[in-house]
């Protein structure tokens, strides 16, 4: 029997592949620091929880395939914030962002049509779009210029005619790397030009750093019939768990079309949908904390990171994550050394390896993705731990 061209031509999540590696690491006694995954550990607000255990129904029933209506106008109350001004029909609720963007690209995209993407770029963004039978066209992007890709020239020389969209993570994962204002029009303009849709996940938007403005292309009206927005609970109440997410966009055509999936996978879980409501009714003030500790979070990690000799980063604007050039030649032995031969003091750490961030064959080699994700101390003890553990791999004849 026979699998898949499409899922064999697929990659394991270079963010999770090295968990079984850790988990016997960790079995064995030695703690490792988790710098690989996205996994808040700010407490989830306790009205999550508080919602759930006020549902007194007494069928938990399907929902709509659309959502709860509560859950959508929470939404649409949200983005009034942003001078959004949306209607039910303008919001669809997913099963966390990465069914909405399946959903999108499942619903846009033919064999064969291209997404522009800078490189690198959230890694299961690959999976979503060969999933869906498309294609990545990289626009690549450098440690040295701080990931920079709103830039029209390297835009021009990566579109076809078999481009159908641009995707944008705006705070980037796994750069860091934020919009202006500017930048975003320099997007817009380029999609009108070309007649392309523009996918504007925008799941770290609270993540905007040194007083930078917090966006959403989801603002520029002359755009609006061709932004797709998508929205998540995960990273800004740090509930990666709930998996509620959204997609938001006021093309008609489109939200009908991709509702037809939508309707197949029946509806999202009614309880999780219930907490989600009361997570986007917290006051905006609940962010000013949680931004103000990330925010220290990537300046100490940021100083680590310069204390090593080698390394190569910029500091990022936005999101939790940190890509940087290792002084070595493969961050995927080092990042296997690190687990299974170096220890200091019965610890050692873990990254995620930056190559599968890439499209381009030979690029992020060198590289890795570090989530900023743990308490200060830590991040800074992990980090001191990737310095001592690059001596190590150095001295025992690794390049």
């Amino acid at each position: 029997m026979r699998l898949s061209d499409r899922v064999q031509a697929m990659q394991n999540s270079p963010i999770r592949k090295f968990n079984p590696i850790a988990a016997e690491v960790k079995a064995q006694g030695t703690k490792v620091y988790h710098l690989n995954i996205g996994q808040p550990d700010i407490e989830t607000p306790s009205v999550f929880m508080e919602a759930i255990k006020g549902f007194d129904q007494k069928v938990l029933a399907y929902a709509e395939s659309p959502g709860l209506p509560m859950l959508q106008d929470a939404i649409i109350k949200y983005f009034k914030t942003f001078n959004m001004d949306l209607e039910r029909k303008d919001v669809l609720i997913t099963s966390g962002g990465s069914e909405a963007l399946t959903l999108v690209f499942l619903s846009l995209l033919n064999p064969g049509d291209e997404v522009i993407v800078a490189e690198p770029y959230y890694t299961n963004y690959l999976t979503f779009i060969q999933a869906a039978d498309g294609v990545i066209k990289p626009v690549t992007t450098y440690a040295e210029e701080g990931f920079k890709y709103a830039i029209k020239e390297r835009l021009e020389k990566v579109v076809t005619e078999k481009t159908k969209m641009i995707s944008i993570v705006n705070p980037g994962n796994p750069t860091g790397c934020i919009l202006s204002r500017e930048d975003m029009r320099v997007i817009c303009d380029f999609a009108k030009e070309h007649d392309l849709w523009i996918l504007a996940d925008e799941v770290y938007r609270e993540f905007a750093y040194d007083g930078r403005e917090m966006t959403s292309f989801g603002q520029y009206e002359d755009v609006a019939d061709r932004v797709i927005v998508i929205d998540s609970v995960s990273k800004r109440f740090s509930a990666c768990g709930a998996r509620i997410g959204c997609i938001v966009c006021k093309n008609d055509e489109f939200m009908s079309q991709v509702m037809k999936i939508a309707m197949g996978r029946l509806c999202c879980p009614t309880l999780e949908m219930v907490g989600a409501t009361a997570l986007y009714g917290l006051d905006p003030s609940f962010f000013d904390e949680v931004r103000k500790e990330y925010e220290h979070r990537r300046d100490v990690s940021y100083e680590a990171l310069k204390k090593i000799p080698g390394i190569v980063c910029e500091k990022p604007g936005g999101a939790f994550y940190i890509t940087c050039k290792l002084p070595v030649e493969s961050a995927e032995d080092l990042l296997v050394f690190l687990l299974k031969e170096f220890r200091d003091n019965n610890e050692t750490v873990m990254y995620a390896p930056a190559e599968g961030f890439y499209a381009t064959p030979g690029l992020g080699k060198d590289e890795l993705r570090i989530a900023y994700i743990l308490k200060a101390e830590d991040m800074a003890r992990g980090i001191e731990l990737l310095g001592k553990g690059i001596e190590a791999y150095k001295a025992a004849g690794h390049k």
